[in-house]
């Protein structure tokens, strides 16, 4: 199947071909239908799976052919971080270059000027976070009774980072009289509950990687006592076979102090999270894309729609505590089918988090001994011990070379 056998209008298919896109991924294949058919839709997918196209190519051609003058908002895209509302914004310019329709993108952390001046010079699709764009509406700046198609994209992170009080402010300022896509990685009760009360009938899309995260990627976990993580990633690091990493902590102060010592071990990295400026978050984004940035440090909510190609390495300097999470941050190593390769650092005190993520993985995770940080009191027994609930780590037929997995 490709994109013209899904009644996909010559405007649009001639810029999905300018971006060498011709076969749908599961989520296109099953979403665009609805959306075109007009319908509610709730999907359920993780990051990287194509669900950005899944709704920005029906939502073009839904609103193409029928301007008006001047021009209103006629869809909104709700997002919870800045970088995924760019990423988003950049999808609608680029799969409309030639539909004539024109996408704002407002978001915090920078002056709103600029963002003002856009909106009024009118627009057809909207892109946003809920904290701007409810202050725009407070400031009658923004109108969205025109609102024909409504997204909310990552609905759970919204919901983890505090934003579903103003989303539900916001929904209420569009028509009842709508078309609603609702997307979230997850499906926790409160996200149940607000698409009961948000969708109408709608089409469930629910996907599952025909080969998931936990199988395609190549996993292991190093035991380290707390103060020696900084050591061992500068030891890891040495290894030239890491060509990118993204390292993830649990804390700003923690991302920074990690970039800090790399750059002082002569590693090029940089931090990014949510206390930084716009301006130096798209810099550290851009410069790790375009590899000048061998290492970016991050936390969770930082990186959540960070769209990284070919991403080596991601490495978890500090175990989430969330099993989820660790699903979704090695998926970034394993995007669009590929491998990857995630290690893992593991102290006492995260031992039960790792617990966590090897039974929702259904698997162990393997240890790596041979390193000068291992730490001595995860002898082979009190291993299996902590390890307990039916997970054996598999038998070891020698040490692993620290970046590419080969056994030696």
């Amino acid at each position: 199947m490709n994109f013209k056998d899904l009644n996909i209008i010559p405007p649009i298919c001639k810029a999905l071909e300018r971006e060498n896109y011709t076969t749908p991924t599961p989520i296109q294949e099953q979403a665009i239908p609805t959306i075109l058919a007009g319908r509610d839709l709730q999907g359920c997918a993780q990051t990287g799976t194509g669900k950005t196209a899944a709704f920005a190519v029906p939502i073009l051609q839904l609103l193409s052919g029928s301007e008006t003058a001047p021009r209103r908002i006629r869809s909104l895209i709700l997002t919870p971080t800045r970088e995924l509302a760019l990423q988003i914004y950049e999808s609608f310019r680029t799969y409309g270059r030639f539909t004539g329709l024109r996408a704002c993108v407002v978001y915090g952390g920078v002056s709103q000027r600029p963002q003002e001046e856009a909106l009024k010079k009118g627009v057809d699709i909207l892109v946003a976070t809920p904290g701007r764009l409810w202050d725009l509406m407070q400031q009658r700046l923004v109108n969205l009774g025109h609102v024909e198609i409504l997204t909310l994209d990552e609905a759970d992170r919204m919901l983890d980072m505090g934003f579903i009080h103003d989303v539900k402010k916001i929904i209420a300022r569009t028509p009842d009289q709508r078309q609603t896509l609702f997307f979230s990685a997850t499906m926790p009760p409160e996200i149940v509950d607000l698409t009961k009360s948000m969708l109408n009938n709608p089409e469930k899309v629910t996907i599952t990687p025909e080969s998931p995260a936990v199988d395609i990627i190549e996993q292991s976990v190093y035991y380290v006592d707390k103060p020696d993580k900084r050591n061992l990633l500068l030891y890891l690091l040495k290894d030239s076979s890491i060509v990118s990493a993204l390292v993830f902590t649990r804390t700003k102060h923690g991302a920074d102090r990690v970039a800090h010592e790399l750059v002082k071990g002569k590693i090029c990295a940089q931090a990014i999270h949510g206390d930084k400026s716009q301006g130096s978050r798209q810099k550290a984004l851009h410069d790790f894309k375009n590899k000048t940035t061998r290492v970016l440090v991050a936390t969770d909510i930082a990186a959540r729609g960070l769209d990284i190609d070919e991403l080596s390495h991601v490495i978890n300097f500090d175990l989430p505590e969330v099993p989820e999470t660790y699903v979704h941050r090695i998926g970034r190593t394993g995007r669009a089918g590929r491998s990857g390769i995630s290690i893992s650092f593991c102290d006492q005190e995260e031992t039960k988090s790792l617990r966590s993520i090897e039974k929702l993985c259904n698997k162990s995770i393997e240890i790596v001994k041979g390193h000068p940080f291992h730490l001595a009191v995860f002898d082979d027994s009190k291993l299996a011990s902590a390890r307990s609930g039916g997970f054996h780590s598999p038998p070891r037929r020698g040490i692993r070379s620290i970046g590419r997995g080969v056994r030696r």
